[in-house]
């Protein structure tokens, strides 16, 4: 856990901590934010922003101010200001940035913020790098004295502070827990400051991080720093089977993703009947059975016979809603009925860079014909 190879060299360059995706620090690009401003320079000679961000363990940041006027760099190891005794950090974001980041947070850059003492000496870096190898111990057996009083509760994560002295344990809950007695327990077991903080189930996994069912990182644990309220109706929107396994992610809950696309769709139904919408024909009514938002079709069948679906674009669906809210009733279904099969023919796209065969390179090389076989020379003295 070569925590101060993060930071950059002499020359300007990051030394790299050549942990090859394993990194000490918790993923050093954990929601981190670009310093587009690291080589621009203030204009008159303006002195730089005396805040920093700094970064704790699983993307935990807070601010601090620089009031010693340390010269610091993304990825410096530092000894912040807490409660009782001090924390280590690293460096995520200095400069002008830091105050953007503030407005958006909503954080008082002119009101009173917790302060950098020093740069982490190798001792503070050694206490702390002893106190990270404990907490996987110590949550284990912390988990075992939560099942010993029967708390219905998760101790998802422990946090120790940068010298030893206090310990946070994050937990997820669905209802009430009072562990006054698991507080007195755990400050008897491990001779340490007791802090319990609920998380939601959402936190967690951004704390925990992982990989999402697309193949790629967590959303909340990369870049997503707000959690919007999902509801199933953005899945109904979206056409999609309302199957709770594909649908929750890793926390248990629904995927923030299905809000993504959630607005487009929106704005594409518009131009399509609701899925409760009827049909009045001559023939009876027909009523919708599925909507293609890409193709622009939409289904409908009579109520005698919920089994024949008819296929009509959307707009001349709309015409008809039109005519019957006029008292008009069209003649029959089949008079709309899109045919997919002979005016939409199904084309044949092709790969114009022709890589598309999957056995291009299970081709047998090709002889030379010209090359003539090589005859064995003989011996000069026979």
């Amino acid at each position: 856990m070569g925590c101060t190879s993060c930071s950059t060299g002499g020359s300007g360059s990051p030394k790299g901590c050549k942990n090859n995706g394993t990194c000490g620090t918790d993923s050093c690009n954990k929601l981190t934010v670009f310093d587009w401003l690291t080589n621009m320079t203030l204009p008159g000679g303006q002195e730089p922003f005396n805040c920093v961000e700094i970064r704790f363990k699983n993307g935990r940041k807070e601010f601090f101010r620089n009031n010693e006027k340390l010269q610091l760099v993304i990825g410096d190891v530092v000894a912040t200001e807490a409660s009782s005794g001090h924390d280590v950090g690293i460096v995520s974001l200095t400069g002008e940035l830091v105050r953007v980041q503030m407005t958006k947070k909503k954080v008082d850059f002119k009101g009173e913020l917790p302060k950098i003492y020093r740069k982490a000496t190798q001792k503070d870096i050694d206490i702390w790098h002893d106190v990270r190898n404990k907490e996987e111990a110590i949550q284990v057996r912390a988990r075992e004295l939560a099942i010993a009083l029967n708390l219905e509760m998760k101790i998802s994560d422990i946090e120790f502070q940068g010298d030893g002295s206090k310990a946070t344990f994050y937990y997820t809950a669905n209802d009430r827990v009072d562990f006054r007695q698991l507080i007195k327990d755990y400050a008897a077991e491990f001779k340490i400051r007791i802090e319990m903080k609920q998380v939601g189930f959402r936190q967690e996994a951004a704390r925990l991080g992982g990989i999402g069912s697309c193949g790629r990182e967590l959303c909340c644990s990369s870049w997503l720093t707000d959690f919007r309220s999902v509801n199933t109706s953005a899945a109904r929107y979206q056409q999609l089977s309302l199957n709770p396994q594909k649908l929750a992610g890793q926390c248990g809950k629904l995927k923030c993703c299905l809000n993504y696309e959630l607005d487009t769709y929106l704005d594409a139904l518009k131009g399509f009947p609701d899925m409760e919408t009827k049909l009045q024909t001559e023939n009876g009514d027909a009523y919708c059975q599925k909507l293609d938002i890409f193709k622009g079709l939409t289904w409908f069948s009579y109520a005698s016979s919920p089994a024949n679906w008819h296929v009509i674009k959307a707009e001349q669906a709309m015409e008809i809603v039109a005519l019957n809210k006029q008292g008009k009733k069209i003649a029959q279904l089949e008079d709309y009925v899109f045919e997919t099969t002979t005016t939409n023919p199904e084309q044949n796209f092709q790969n114009v860079v022709g890589q598309d065969s999957l056995t291009r390179f299970d081709q047998p090389k090709k002889k030379n014909k010209n090359k003539k076989r090589r005859k064995p020379s003989k011996d000069r003295n026979e």
